[in-house]
């Protein structure tokens, strides 16, 4: 990956973990209700994003793109699509980071995580990976 494919990585990370936080809670209370097309409009522009950085090797549902917007969704089936961009950006991230060990006034602190740049270890730290938990 390239700085640039990290910062658009982490931007969209985060907004797809903020759209499948709200539409979860949505899908508590109403599973079976359609997402509005507000809301739609802005989640089909990020999964749009999302399969651009995702590519053919990580993109976790083949053929599709984004939701229709004549037909809603319910909340589940977004919730749904959401956990899978999720998880596939998540092994892209594992695929693309490692760990360093930190040091502090002489003394063991913990691991850090960076990621890989061009192919070559750089110093942009990053989160921990959630399977590495």
């Amino acid at each position: 990956m390239t700085k640039e494919e990290v910062d658009k990585f982490e931007k969209i990370q985060g907004q797809i973990e903020g759209f499948h936080s709200e539409i979860s809670n949505l899908a508590k209370k109403s599973p079976n209700d359609s997402v509005n097309k507000f809301k739609l409009k802005f989640i089909n522009e990020v999964l749009l994003v999302g399969n651009s950085i995702l590519g053919n090797d990580y993109k976790p549902l083949g053929a599709f793109e984004q939701f229709n917007d004549e037909d809603l969704p319910t909340n589940s089936d977004v919730t749904f699509v959401l956990s899978q961009y999720l998880n596939c950006l998540e092994k892209l991230k594992t695929d693309n980071i490692y760990s360093s060990d930190k040091y502090g006034g002489g003394r063991y602190i913990g691991k850090e995580w960076l990621w890989i740049i061009d192919n070559s270890k750089s110093n942009i730290k990053t989160s921990t990976p959630k399977k590495y938990n």
